[in-house]
């Protein structure tokens, strides 16, 4: 069998007196949706925090296609999120100054992309998400579903390895979070990227091919979604 992409063992945090994640392990293959569940607190987003490089771990090891996140210098682990990982949280985070498709093209741009080529991507990231029409618009001029569909076309634009979703849905009604997730599934199958999704939803979990729970730090279950 081949290696997991993305792999976390033994992994602990602490903010102060508090432990975040307590020896937690987790593996992701290439190509797969996993969710990550559990209740409010449970640590959910610490995990994929340190997943995706943002967070250092105190204790553990963070494994991504041969390399040790954990050892890797700060501008390196910088560089690897603008390069290899895309990002969607459950309130966009957009850039309210900018217009819709400098939002979009804003990853592109930061990994050194030619501005025309950005663009060019960008508008055509927003015509496969049903977003037509809406790039000179600002975040606030959009519905909670549309601004979504921007963060995910964001995340989508340097064709990632892999998509961290922190709580995507969490802002949404069932209808527009349901079209959200299908997006992100199917446009994340279509670039052959990974998923990791922190959702305390059963629904949103669904859409993955596996999930694990985590409670009080650890990773306690695994169980196919």
């Amino acid at each position: 069998m081949s290696a997991p992409l993305l792999a976390a063992t033994g992994l602990t945090k602490s903010f102060g007196p508090t432990a975040a994640l307590r020896g937690a392990s987790v593996a992701v293959d290439a190509g797969e949706v996993l969710a990550v569940m559990g209740p409010s607190g449970s640590g959910k987003s610490t995990l994929l925090h340190c997943l995706a490089g943002i967070l250092p771990p105190d204790e553990g090891e963070i494994w991504f296609s041969g390399q040790r996140v954990n050892d890797l210098t700060e501008p390196r682990r910088s560089r690897l999120r603008r390069e290899r990982f895309g990002f969607v949280f459950q309130f966009g985070q957009l850039v309210p100054e900018l217009p819709v498709v400098d939002n979009i093209m804003l990853p592109a741009l930061l990994s050194g992309g030619r501005i025309s080529a950005a663009r060019s991507s960008a508008l055509a990231l927003l015509d496969r998400l049903d977003l037509t029409g809406l790039g000179g618009r600002r975040p606030g001029e959009l519905s909670g579903g549309e601004a979504q569909r921007v963060a995910l076309a964001r995340a989508l634009i340097t064709r990632p390895a892999v998509i961290f979703a922190d709580e995507p849905t969490g802002s949404l009604d069932s209808v527009a979070g349901e079209l959200v997730m299908d997006l992100l599934v199917d446009r994340a199958r279509e670039q052959g990227a990974s998923v990791v999704l922190v959702t305390h939803d059963a629904r949103v979990a669904a859409f993955a091919d596996r999930h694990v729970t985590v409670r009080d730090g650890r990773v306690s279950a695994l169980a196919a979604a």
